[in-house]
């Protein structure tokens, strides 16, 4: 039986001797995860497509104190299979083992608002703005790459039930960040990126149920409005991006009114990392948006 001390913070939250792996871990809600683990204890190799950016965030946002580290690692482009497998070749010889994966790396994707009611004027606006590459890259960046990342880490996340004893299944797990928009029903113009997410969402699902007989937990964050370079549309010399209250207030479904906070994301991150009982969960940290916008 658990005594009150083990539920202290650290108890419950930390991450001391934890690897993690983060993808699209340099800027936005990559690099938020990053923190959070790195600030709990653990050893967190971030990866993307833009190594400057990565080798930045490193430097940025060392912890200051405890045993967590943050390590850029590559550049890796997601969507090709000769970058994942290179990157776990690599951290295969500099780890026996990984605790958690975050499949972060996503792109928006083409906007086309459906604004006309007359199916022919709706018609011309959606068939003459958006393009089918466009989908198809959005698909494969945002679904495709998350599925073969995950396989490609299966046997260091396995691995990771191993090094502390005897064998714990669901101690390992991933963490997929899909969207609030492949919930909803409203596409804010993004029919193709809320589709990908809600394909996302499935494919979580998926692998949840498959890869628990591996004894790996796959579970999903699915945000709402965070500052991130997606959101923003920029971001600061130290990775970081502003999305102001006004600008969340004029879309007027977001009832706190202003954008998540970095540490509301770590804290859901962590969460998910440490609870073994958690599996297949799609949990939306969205500030109550799908409550406003048909979704759930």
């Amino acid at each position: 039986m658990a005594s009150t001390d083990h539920f202290s913070a650290q108890n419950l939250f930390g991450a001391k001797d934890f690897v993690a792996v983060v993808t699209g871990g340099g800027t936005g809600i990559g690099l938020m995860a990053t923190q959070a683990l790195a600030a709990n204890g653990a050893k967190v190799y971030i990866t993307g497509r833009r190594l400057e950016a990565l080798e930045n965030a490193a430097e940025k946002h060392q912890p200051t104190s405890g045993s967590g580290q943050i390590i850029p690692v590559g550049p890796c482009d997601v969507t090709k299979k000769e970058d994942i497998e290179r990157l776990v070749v690599d951290l295969s010889k500099r780890e026996k083992y990984i605790n958690l994966l975050v499949c972060n790396a996503g792109i928006p994707g083409p906007k086309a608002e459906p604004k006309y009611s007359e199916a022919d004027d709706l018609k011309a606006q959606l068939w003459n703005t958006e393009d089918q590459k466009d989908w198809q890259d959005n698909f494969n960046t945002n679904v495709t790459s998350v599925y073969f990342t995950t396989v490609a880490f299966l046997p260091l996340l396995q691995s990771g039930m191993e090094p502390k004893g005897p064998l714990e299944p669901f101690s390992s797990s991933v963490i997929t960040i899909s969207s609030m928009s492949g919930i909803m029903r409203h596409a804010q113009g993004h029919f193709s990126y809320n589709t990908a997410k809600g394909a996302t969402v499935h494919l979580t699902k998926l692998m949840s149920a498959e890869f628990q007989k591996a004894g790996i937990r796959v579970n999903s964050i699915a945000p709402g409005y965070f500052p991130s370079e997606m959101t923003a549309k920029s971001s600061d010399e130290r990775q970081k991006s502003h999305v102001p209250p006004e600008k969340i207030q004029e879309k007027e479904h977001v009832p706190l009114m202003r954008a998540g906070r970095e540490v509301e994301m770590g804290m859901t991150v962590l969460y998910l990392a440490k609870n073994q009982y958690v599996n297949g969960e799609i949990i939306a940290v969205d500030g109550g948006v799908l409550n406003v916008l048909a979704g759930r």
